[in-house]
């Protein structure tokens, strides 16, 4: 734990930046993330004031407690707490539209990513920008730090030919910005490229450093969503969540979400003996049977109440992680051991989460997980050398 704790962007805006939003008919973008240090949302901290108006809410995937299931479309409502109009970003509108922003002053943005590119808060941010700029509404965007250290950047950038809400913008998998800097791309790359301007404020934080992990900021954990319960289950979501474009389960129903990794038909001795050759760095498997089940919290169980035969993905040093190529290595090594068995959704969802076909042509064509992995190397040195210029920290 951190001695000195940073300070959020949202520390700034209920003390000396409030005048940014003082007497203006606000919209708040956010979730159950958007709180201060102490626990007080962002909402409620706003609203002990007389100077501030709060018109709506927008919430992301999993609705604005962060309580709804990976998919599932949230609708609009009333919040029970404050009776102001909640509109829900991830159902009939991922965009918000002109009459959600009637009489809309200014925007805020206050949410906790993990940093990765299908977490599609990413997706929700930069819908919002496009929606502020079209509607000459300024965004303050209250920045919030990096789960993962700065340096970890990992996977392939995302091709045009994928393009989806998982994954809208030309980043990697794992792409190593907070969202203070990622709003910086998204106005400087996405929104010119539209031909759209924005007033965009990021209020950034203090005392960080982006080599930090988020339990060396001295800020409480806080799961941004049901299936990332703890900061190890981040550091290898961003490989083991592309399971979830096979027919493998993905540890979804248990305890250790994207950590148990297996099927019915896995043999768990050959497949940890098989991965545990690969030396991959930070890593160990270990051979585990488990059974996935229905929970609240989670949905689209594979092999609900089914014994599953597979692996527990137990971090060793999570500074050497490389958590792309982990998944990636892990997938391949299904192939090998089961290449009857293991196969792609029908959807496209797989290309969807690697961010191209390349991946998933070569994983089927049976290609080693290293000959996989050197395909994208060129393009992440590309945005490694981008991605500097945005750096806030």
């Amino acid at each position: 734990m951190a001695e000195n704790k940073i300070k959020i962007g949202c520390e700034r805006l209920i003390g000396p930046e409030r005048s940014l939003i003082a007497g203006k008919q606000a919209g708040i973008v956010t979730n159950h993330s958007g709180v201060l240090p102490d626990g007080e949302h962002i909402v409620d901290a706003l609203r002990t004031g007389h100077d501030i108006s709060i018109k709506a809410l927008f919430s992301p995937e999993h609705g604005i407690r962060g309580d709804a299931p990976a998919g599932k479309h949230v609708r609009n409502e009333i919040d029970p707490r404050t009776g102001i109009q909640v509109y829900s970003l991830y159902g009939e509108n991922n965009k918000p539209d002109k009459s959600m922003l009637q009489g809309i002053e200014v925007l805020v943005y206050d949410i906790q990513d993990v940093g990765v590119r299908f977490y599609t808060y990413i997706s929700t941010l930069a819908l919002v920008m496009e929606a502020a700029a079209e509607n000459d509404i300024p965004l303050v965007l209250l920045d919030r730090p990096l789960v993962l250290p700065g340096n970890m950047t990992d996977g392939p950038v995302l091709s045009d030919e994928v393009r989806s809400f998982v994954g809208m913008l030309p980043v990697p998998v794992l792409y190593s910005l907070t969202p203070g800097e990622l709003a910086e791309l998204i106005r400087n790359e996405h929104l010119a490229q539209k031909g759209l301007d924005l007033e965009l404020t990021v209020l950034e934080l203090e005392n960080y450093s982006r080599s930090m992990w988020y339990d060396e900021t001295g800020l409480d954990w806080l799961p941004p969503s049901p299936n990332i319960p703890t900061i190890e289950t981040a550091v290898v979501y961003p490989g083991t969540a592309l399971i979830e474009g096979t027919n493998i389960s993905e540890g979804r129903g248990t305890d250790s979400p994207f950590r148990l990794i297996g099927a019915p038909f896995v043999d768990k001795m050959k497949l940890a003996e098989t991965l545990n050759s690969y030396e991959l760095p930070g890593l160990d498997f270990i051979p585990v049977d488990f059974v996935p089940r229905d929970r609240s919290a989670v949905s689209h169980t594979r092999f609900k109440d089914k014994i599953c035969h597979g692996i527990n993905v137990v971090v060793t040093n999570r500074d050497m992680i490389k958590p792309v190529e982990a998944g990636v290595a892990i997938i391949c090594a299904l192939r090998k051991l089961s290449p009857s068995e293991l196969t792609f959704r029908c959807d496209g969802a797989f290309d969807r989460l690697a961010g191209n076909r390349e991946v998933r042509e070569l994983i089927a064509r049976g290609a080693d997980y290293l000959e996989v992995t050197s395909t994208w190397e060129h393009e992440l040195d590309l945005f490694r050398g981008s991605m500097r210029k945005y750096f806030l920290y």
